[in-house]
């Protein structure tokens, strides 16, 4: 399981970062990508990494501002052009309008895919558990911004306990049918008698991972929320210590912030995303030292960065 950051800059795009856009990378787990928001050169960011278009199979926007939804129409489209491979239908998740703005887009454009969408639109009162699978869990929450906004809580479920293949040799079990039969829980004899219990031989289930991905915020309780015990949050750093008055004012958090959230919630690892271009190179490690006061595992995380969770 992997995070590939596509774009991390806010508002727009500058020469360093490119708009919001980040890919989980779920190929080990079940053979997709899900990509989170979707700004303006998301395809264009894709082209310079290993994502192949036709994995991504489900799309969840955090909000309806440009700058997380302008380069959607564009990524459809050039998914369409994958003719070398099976045409596999895609969900997008995201507030009300995100089914008008996508069509819209593609019926003046004459875009035809080849490929269904499938729209699952919330608003303030249709929020809480809006995906699960067999494998994962998916929450939104609504966060403070100014326009409805939600942060997502993804959860993978516990994952079941590893066979001791060694152990079992030591008890004389011989390699074969009768590994399978232990592994799914099967008690088994064998010719001499000898019963082997197969929880004596499967470690516990293991709990899965959380990832919180938040869009733009004020600090709110809603964040703390979303995000406790995650293995990693990514928050929003849009301004930095000291610009609390006008990260209140435009809807958005400081560093700072985004620290005492992490620290809140009991998270594992804070990664700082959606910079300002205000902040050039030489002040992003004071974004990180600062931050760092208040939660120490931080990181400010760059375009084409991939972080395994």
């Amino acid at each position: 399981m992997d995070i590939q950051f596509l774009g991390t800059g806010a508002g727009q795009p500058s020469k360093a970062r490119n708009v919001s856009s980040l890919a989980l990378k779920l190929l080990d787990e079940i053979n997709e990508v899900w990509l989170f928001d979707c700004g303006e050169g998301t395809q264009n960011r894709i082209l310079e990494t290993t994502i192949r278009p036709r994995k991504v199979s489900k799309i969840f926007i955090t909000h309806l501002h440009g700058d997380h939804i302008f380069g959607l129409p564009g990524f459809l489209s050039s998914r369409a052009f994958q003719a070398n491979e099976e045409q596999t239908d895609l969900d997008i998740y995201g507030p009300q309008g995100i089914k008008s703005f996508v069509l819209t887009s593609l019926r003046v454009s004459g875009s035809r895919l080849p490929y269904r969408i499938y729209f699952h639109e919330f608003d303030q009162d249709s929020l809480g558990k809006i995906l699960e699978t067999d494998k994962f869990t998916v929450y939104a929450e609504e966060l403070d911004h100014t326009i409805f906004c939600v942060g997502y809580r993804v959860m993978q479920k516990d994952l079941e306990g590893t066979l001791d293949a060694e152990k079992l040799k030591a008890a004389g079990v011989p390699f074969g049918p009768l590994f399978g039969k232990i592994k799914n829980g099967q008690d088994v004899v064998l010719d001499d008698g000898t019963e082997i219990k197969a929880a004596d031989y499967i470690s516990a289930p293991r709990p899965g991972k959380i990832i919180t991905i938040l869009g733009d915020t004020r600090k709110t309780n809603a964040s703390v929320r979303l995000a406790v015990n995650a293995d990693v949050l990514i928050h929003e750093s849009t301004y930095g210590k000291g610009d609390e008055k006008i990260a209140r004012n435009h809807g958005h958090s400081t560093n700072m912030q985004a620290a005492q959230v992490a620290a809140e919630a009991s998270a594992k690892r804070l990664l700082l995303n959606h910079i300002s271009a205000r902040f050039l190179s030489k002040d992003i490690s004071q974004l990180k030292k600062d931050a760092a006061s208040i939660f120490e595992n931080v990181h400010v995380v760059k375009d084409l960065e991939e972080v395994e969770i």
